[in-house]
């Protein structure tokens, strides 16, 4: 184990960092680690963790220490002496190894700087206090609640920490320059924290002075002097006096640095089309980052993958003593040795000289892109002691241009301290001037807001040594293609992350108090930061509020954005959108508005896109990709795209506030068609010869998918099932009732196979209601055959036999032989369900008379089959291989492979019923290999039930059960209700395998 307590509370387990769960349980153990072994009393967490402790209190530090036992003790031997976390006398002790923990190694290096000291090696001493202090992440308790951070115990680290920065001040400022130099960084990020501490800020224009740097160091008196008289109305005390006077009268020795190295000349600046000039004196450290966000959750998946791009992208540069690998986010606490600044490999490692590392990072608007840049920034700053430069490109701003590469370099450099009048007039000069400035140093650089590759491309540093973070609402491709920029897609928080960020804002107790209400605030806020920070904010200000009240809220508004509105453009979700937006092109704006106003799916393809925008395929790709670019669309999977509920309702308010209504039915009509004739293309793949409904030729502008064989069909229709039963409602809705009852028509097959009875009822009786409104008998008939079918699954048989009745009556009445013939088998699998076998038969010799005046064969070999079957069912198994046996045979000559399946699955049941297991088995494995190829899931599982009902018959346990568990894996994959079936098969209690 691997534990942190100087900066953010952090826990390692080998290489991996562990969750440490809600905020009171964090900050439980970095009072335990704070004591550093030491006994931590009950009553001294409950003080540190509540200002009024609830009733509850006790039994929540139980709760919590029991979690952080299961955390750091997974399957622990029962041995007290090998547990983490003990329980004694009078409280807890959490027991750490001197190597475990950063505090005792800390407190370790320190000794062993006094002890070198001691002996006359006041270089060593130096070295190893600063090793100690390149431990710190900032100040003990960072991250924790205001209250519990503020608690004596992190306090005292802190002062633990003030102290060895002063102490090595002192002794620096006696050895060689270079510690100095760093001495100088850590007391910069010092005085950032603890701005009201005079004897450090003496220590720095010390330091200053030293370096020869003697207006900085004034400049740095008076900074301090002005805030203590304008906060706290007190004058400096005689240690900064006393500091202030030895810079005034120059009698401090100074200590002057070696000559920096820049473009290859020891003193000088090349810059394209200059002479060599002297390089600036340096100026005060640039520390420009935004302030770090205290509540900041989540996002454990990408600091983790932070320090492998970092790691992958290496400064090339060698080590750099003092920055422990821990404070790389994901990384592991170092062991006080020196490391790369960046996390650089070893030398000769694949990524040594990849070049300067440079992270992209992409999202759409109010994903967080710059909350995380931000906080992973502040993680590592310490790492680059030059400094940290932010710039806001300002690529997507409301009002205001983007900035020009030129004016960022000026921008730059103004601020690592060159002066305006030795930057480059000339803009071809310009560059090259600014990397060879940047080269000798070590900067953070967040690029912030980039509106494309190309606003960013002139402003990365030439040489290794800076970091630069990028983010962009843009993918900045160009960048990934051209300068192998490491990528780091940003998408919405879980579940579980969304639920901390609401902890982090709202308090542990609230949370807890309404967890229901809490994940669906989550659910509702479609799991985007900048949507749940605008809800936490008017629950924070409203602490009366219950989260259920504001959960009815949301879900009163849900498909608007009326719930996510601020009186700052910043932090309002609608106008956060606009900025994307805005940067479309009209064509792409057009599309990105429809996906809104007339597509009600969860997904869509480039024809499905092509289709509702009216425009060749070409133009849809390309009106897509921009989409893509701006994070308006996400790929879920290649060809398949998405749009976050949260900008599909802005874009439902755009085309609502700027289309037509002509022009939203007429984009809705055309997807609809998109959606019919691409399930018919789909359903005749995987049923070539079965009847279906004539279709009139696709509309201009209407683009169908094109399945590449049967599994692809089936896998399209399985995955765009929710998106086609939209399709007809959504078309009955508009009064397009051909469309409404012809797709309901064409799903038929396919919903009845996949087990999706209770939405084929549904599904039918809209279409049903569609054709009535339309007065289209035919469209009647399809629609109530389908229904009396599915109430007959879902064992309703008197409206099942009423509504078949009344197809067959239409089917007769238009003529349609085939359509009458489908009805009456439809009515025989009816008197089969009910036991009225011989009725049963009676049927289906009608419809073998009807298809043989049509001259169907395919559907006469089906009805061979299902009398085979109604054979089975009367217990005449001879009779019932004859008949099946001959549709096998048909459904050969006519090349219907899933209909001579179903027939060889039939063979089998008769065999099984014979007692033949051995032949029946042979026969389940024809159909088996027939479906597998044809890629029908739903009939593999109903013939892998029947192959293991005969492998359990036959003795063969085992096989019985694998077949039986593949067949409700393909189950549960459907949704089909036979699952319940074969889980009961698999449930009984198993007879030794005789097989």
């Amino acid at each position: 184990m691997h534990y942190r307590i100087l900066g953010p509370v952090r826990v390692w387990r080998g290489e991996t960092e562990l969750a440490l769960g809600p905020p009171k349980q964090q900050a439980l153990l970095a009072l335990l680690l704070a004591r550093a072994g030491q006994l931590l009393t009950p009553q001294e967490v409950i003080d540190a963790l509540w200002e009024e402790p609830p009733g509850s209190a006790v039994n929540v530090v139980h709760r919590h220490v029991g979690a952080l036992r299961r955390l750091l003790e997974p399957e622990l031997p029962s041995r007290a002496a090998a547990r983490r976390l003990l329980r004694g006398a009078g409280g807890y002790r959490l027991r750490v190894d001197p190597g475990e923990l950063d505090l005792l190694r800390f407190r370790a290096l320190r000794q062993d700087a006094g002890r070198a000291a001691a002996g006359g090696d006041r270089a060593r001493g130096v070295a190893l206090l600063l090793d100690a202090l390149g431990m710190w992440g900032g100040p003990a308790g960072t991250g924790l609640a205001p209250r519990v951070a503020a608690h004596p115990l992190f306090t005292a680290l802190n002062h633990e920490y003030l102290a060895t920065v002063k102490e090595a001040a002192e002794a620096a400022l006696a050895t060689e320059h270079a510690h100095v130099e760093r001495v100088l960084t850590l007391l910069e990020q010092a005085t950032h924290h603890y701005p009201f501490d005079e004897a450090l800020h003496a220590r720095l224009v010390t330091v200053l002075a030293a370096l020869g740097r003697q207006a900085e160091a004034l400049a740095v008196h008076e900074s301090v002097r002005s805030r203590l008289a304008g906060e706290l109305g007190v004058d400096p005390g005689p240690e900064l006096r006393a500091a202030h006077e030895r810079v005034l009268r120059q009698a401090l020795p100074v200590v002057v640095p070696a000559p920096a190295v820049i473009a290859g000349e020891d003193t000088t600046v090349v810059g394209a089309g200059r002479e060599p000039e002297t390089r600036p004196a340096p100026s005060l450290l640039p520390a420009q980052l935004p302030s770090d966000i205290a509540g900041f959750a989540g996002r454990r998946a990408e600091l983790a993958l932070s320090r492998e791009l970092l790691d992958a992208a290496g400064d090339g540069r060698g080590d750099a003593p003092g920055d422990g690998m821990g404070d790389v986010p994901g990384g592991r606490p170092g062991d006080g040795r020196a490391t790369s600044a960046i996390g650089t490999p070893a030398a000769g490692s694949p990524a040594a000289d990849t070049g300067t590392p440079v992270v992209a990072i992409s999202g759409m608007a109010g994903v967080g892109k710059t909350t995380l840049a931000v906080h992973w920034a502040h993680r590592v700053a310490h790492r680059f002691p030059d400094g940290q430069l932010y710039v806001n490109l300002r690529g997507f701003h409301p009002t205001m241009a983007p900035l020009r590469a030129p004016d960022v370099m000026r921008e730059v450099l103004s601020a690592v301290g060159v002066p305006p009048q030795r930057v480059p007039e000339n803009p071809e000069a310009l560059p090259a001037f600014y990397r060879s400035l940047l080269a000798p140093r070590r900067l953070l650089i967040l690029l912030d807001n980039a509106r494309d590759s190309e606003q960013v491309r002139s402003l990365l540093p030439g040489t290794p040594g800076c970091l630069t973070l990028i983010t962009s609402r843009h993918r900045l491709d160009g960048l990934v293609i051209t300068h192998a920029v490491r990528f780091l897609g940003l998408d919405v928080l879980s579940r579980d992350e969304g639920i901390e960020f609401l902890t982090r804002r709202l308090g542990e107790d609230r949370i807890a108090a309404e967890p229901g209400a809490a994940e669906e605030i989550v659910e509702l806020c479609g799991h985007l930061p900048l949507a749940l920070a605008i809800v936490c904010a008017r629950a924070q200000v409203n602490p009366r509020f219950a989260l259920d009240e504001v959960a009815t809220e949301l879900r009163a508004t849900r498909g608007s954005l009326d719930s996510f509105t601020s009186s700052d453009a910043s932090a309002d979700v609608r106008s956060v959108f606009s900025w994307s937006y805005r940067a479309l092109s009209p064509a792409a704006a057009r599309l990105f508005r429809l996906l809104g106003g007339a597509h009600s799916g969860p997904e869509l393809s480039v024809p499905a896109a092509a289709s509702l925008a009216g425009v060749p395929l070409r133009d849809a790709r390309r009106q897509i990709g921009e989409l893509l670019e701006s994070h308006l669309l996400l790929e879920d999977s290649p060809g398949r795209f998405s749009c976050h509920e949260l900008l599909r309702a802005y874009a439902k308010e755009l085309s609502q506030d700027r289309d037509a209504d002509v022009v939203r039915a007429r984009a809705r009509h055309r997807l609809g068609e998109h959606y019919l004739h691409s399930a018919q293309a789909a359903d005749a793949l995987l049923a070539p010869y079965r009847d279906r409904v004539p279709l009139p030729p696709p509309s201009d502008g209407v683009v169908p998918e094109e399945p590449a064989g049967e599994v692809h069909a089936a896998q399209w229709l399985h995955r765009q099932r929710q998106v086609l039963l939209a399709a007809v409602e959504r078309a009955a809705a508009d009064g397009d009732d051909g469309l409404s009852w012809r797709l309901a028509a064409t799903l038929e097959l396919f919903l009845d196979r996949a087990g999706r009875w209770d939405e084929q009822r549904d599904v039918q009786e809209r279409a049903l209601r569609a054709a009535r409104m339309a007065g289209d008998t035919t469209g009647q008939a399809y629609a109530l055959r389908a229904l009396g079918f599915a109430y007959c699954r879902l064992g309703r048989h008197e409206e099942s036999r009423a509504a078949l009745s009344a197809a067959l009556d239409r089917f007769t009445a238009a003529g349609d032989a085939d359509g009458q013939a489908t009805a009456h088998r439809n009515l025989a699998f009816l008197c089969n369900s009910r036991g009225d076998h011989a009725r049963a038969l009676d049927h289906y010799r009608l419809a073998s008379a009807l298809y043989d005046l049509s001259g169907h064969r395919t559907g006469a070999a089906a009805v061979l089959n299902e009398i085979g079957w109604t054979h089975i069912l009367t217990g005449s198994y001879e009779q019932a291989l004859s008949d099946c046996g001959k549709a096998v045979l048909l459904h050969q000559e006519n090349g219907n492979r899933n209909g001579e399946a179903a027939a060889w699955d039939s063979v089998g049941y008769a065999r099984h019923h014979r007692g033949e297991y051995r032949e029946a088995l042979a026969a389940y494995e024809k159909a088996m290999a027939l479906y597998r190829d044809i890629g029908d899931l739903s009939l593999q599982a109903d013939t892998l039930t029947h192959l293991g009902d005969s492998h359990e018959a036959a003795g063969g346990t085992s096989a019985a059960a694998v077949a039986w568990r593949e067949a409700l894996e393909l189950f549960e994959h459907l949704g089909h209700p036979d699952a319940r079936q074969v889980r009961e098969r698999l449930a009984r209690p198993a007879p030794p395998d005789r097989g």
